[in-house]
């Protein structure tokens, strides 16, 4: 499984390499919400009880969740385009692990969903952004996005193989993008939240996710949240990817 998942990585990889264009087409959109919204809200850090200096401080993690949600929610439309292409069933005739076929998948897209996050990470800092530099919990900021990224293309995946129709994929797409992000603190502090909003969050793995990448990018890290947000952002990951290979190999045997 192991050697057939790392083959067909490399093969999703290059074909990546080969057309960088749509790579760079996926960093439109998060580029121009870290403008626009670090804009559109920079006085929000002179409300009282603001946790940040700045807004785009405070914006940044939620931005590079952002990055990911883009990036990785749309995955199952290759896949998609595979099986109905014919393409699935040919390697299916092959030795190949049944588990590799969507596991490969998943990981290239979390990837390069994650190389797209650290060129955002890049432009927030030319844009005056401040992080914690530690190279250790840059690590740990990058390690829970790219759990966040395995999570929502397995979740993307596995709505491909069972709904095997592009248009209510796409549908799904758009619900697990921008009503999540409204739908946590990625852009406003908790307690600047109505309260049924608030609620909803406490259920919102995307809520996690930033807390985690928040809390260890502070200057001073707090370990209790990130541990939260990382634990719950691993369970997600982990309990979506097991959904995804179940169901191509219960739609497949």
């Amino acid at each position: 499984m192991f050697a057939d998942t790392w083959f067909l990585f490399n093969k999703y990889m290059k074909i990546s390499i080969r057309m960088p264009l749509w790579s760079l087409f996926g960093l439109i959109q998060p580029l121009l919400w870290l403008f626009i919204f670090g804009s559109l809200f920079k006085y929000f850090a002179s409300l009282p009880g603001f946790p940040a200096d700045t807004y785009i401080d405070y914006f940044l993690p939620g931005v590079l969740i952002m990055t990911i949600l883009f990036g990785s929610s749309w995955a199952g439309v290759s896949l998609l385009r595979e099986i109905n292409a014919g393409t699935v069933d040919k390697m299916l005739v092959s030795p190949v692990s049944r588990t590799a076929i969507v596991l490969s998948r998943v990981l290239h897209s979390a990837i390069q969903a994650v190389l797209q996050a650290i060129i955002v990470l890049i432009a927030a800092w030319f844009m005056g952004a401040t992080t914690n530099m530690n190279p250790a919990y840059l690590g740990l900021a990058i390690l829970v996005i790219l759990l966040l990224g395995i999570a929502f293309a397995a979740l993307s995946n596995g709505l491909a193989i069972m709904l095997q129709r592009e248009e209510p994929l796409v549908v799904m797409g758009n619900l697990m993008t921008l009503p999540l992000m409204f739908f946590s603190s990625a852009m406003v502090p908790q307690q600047f939240m109505p309260e049924w909003i608030a609620t909803i969050a406490v259920v919102n793995p995307i809520e996690y996710a930033v807390m985690a990448v928040r809390a260890i990018l502070e200057t001073e890290p707090q370990w209790d949240l990130f541990f939260k947000g990382f634990g719950v952002t691993l369970l997600f990951a982990i309990g979506t990817l097991y959904w995804a290979v179940s169901a191509f190999k219960t739609l497949r045997d």
